[in-house]
């Protein structure tokens, strides 16, 4: 028994990475929302009423790959046109475990951004704008639906949870020779590195393992953000004048998108070492489930695969995940399907994105 909690504890640790990727490795701004297994942080934790799990998680990637749909637009590297963006994020979890079924969570992100790029300062020379802060927090309650202790073998755990927009949206920098006489501009800095977007938003999570062995086992893992928020009056023109096609198909203010993630994977467990390998899809949408969907966004999605490593001690775990990018794709948004209509020429914006990004961290029963 002792092992199929070690092997389902090793499951939560890779359901939690579900939480961390957030941010979908680029311009589309995915944002480290995602579901939380937390039940089962550590072996001993499955029945410890009134225990606390800690969970601190550093995320890092670099953005630097423009695509237009799946297609790559190998020139902006060639010409030095490309737009590069570091993120680094460390995401604060703390869980209080009621009993063997109910949980509640509390997850912070610290978030420092830094975004170069020519375009934004006037086309002129390559200039950077960067963000730090506090991101948006997710408060979140989960429930196992069967009984952890009898239910070793196969379990499914849902959440539901409110994302609070505590993260800058209105987060701005200097924009160099964007005025008069090649002079600088205060404003809102892209989309992408805000530490918020504006809005408050329900979560729904669904996790789930299924054990084959006390050594080989399944996880999945689905989670939906869903913003009722349209759009969150801030400029996406940088502190100067929207232009006239911006406005014109309303990508002039920033919108406040949904997204959702989903892995599968499996997890091989050798004496201290838990081994996994995935699958991850992380998106950023077109259009809402609840709400408009006008505004600017850079909707699109990224496949991946994603192998990970956890070593694990009685109340402590480190582990470290590398999502690497198969596949990436830029969507037609909807200012895009805006302006075809009213030029009659099919138009799709393009985004930047990473090749991986690596997760690492550790998780500790108080």
């Amino acid at each position: 028994m002792k092992l199929t909690y070690k092997l389902i504890a090793g499951t939560a640790i890779a359901l939690f990475l579900n939480n961390t990727g957030a941010k979908a490795q680029g311009c589309v701004a995915i944002r480290g929302t995602g579901g939380l297994c937390t039940m089962a942080d550590h072996p001993d934790s499955l029945g410890s009423e009134g225990a606390w799990l800690f969970n601190s998680n550093s995320r890092y990637y670099r953005s630097y790959k423009h695509f237009v749909g799946r297609e790559e637009q190998k020139q902006r590297i060639e010409l030095g046109t490309n737009v590069i963006n570091h993120t680094y994020a460390q995401d604060l979890t703390l869980t209080r475990v009621f009993n063997n079924r109910w949980s509640v969570s509390l997850d912070v992100p610290v978030i420092s951004n830094s975004r170069s790029s020519l375009y934004e300062h006037g086309g002129k020379e390559r200039r950077t704008t960067h963000s730090f802060g506090v991101g948006d927090i997710t408060i979140k309650a989960f429930a196992w639906l069967l009984d952890p202790h009898k239910s070793t073998k196969a379990n499914i755990q849902v959440g539901l949870g409110l994302k609070l927009p505590t993260g800058s949206y209105t987060y701005t920098d200097y924009f160099y020779n964007t005025g008069a006489n090649g002079a600088r501009t205060l404003g809102p800095v892209d989309q992408s590195i805000q530490l918020g977007d504006g809005g408050t938003g329900i979560t729904a999570d669904v996790n789930a393992f299924y054990n084959f062995s006390h050594n080989f086992g399944l996880y999945g893992t689905f989670y939906y953000l869903m913003s009722p928020r349209e759009e969150n009056g801030v400029s996406s023109a940088r502190g100067s004048a929207p232009s006239a096609k911006a406005v014109a198909n309303g990508s002039d203010i920033m919108s406040v998108p949904d997204q959702l993630s989903a892995r599968i994977g499996a997890n091989y467990m050798a004496g201290k070492w838990n081994f996994s390998a995935g699958a991850r899809y992380e998106c950023l949408t077109a259009k809402d489930l609840v709400g408009g969907s006008n505004g600017f966004r850079r909707p699109g999605f990224i496949i991946s695969a994603e192998p990970g490593i956890t070593y694990r001690l009685h109340k402590f775990s480190v582990y470290t995940f590398v999502p690497v990018a198969l596949v990436r794709n830029r969507t037609q948004s909807v200012p895009d399907k805006i302006t075809t209509q009213l030029t009659g020429i099919y138009t799709q914006g393009d985004a930047a994105f990473a090749d991986y990004a690596v997760n690492i961290g550790f998780s500790f029963k108080l």
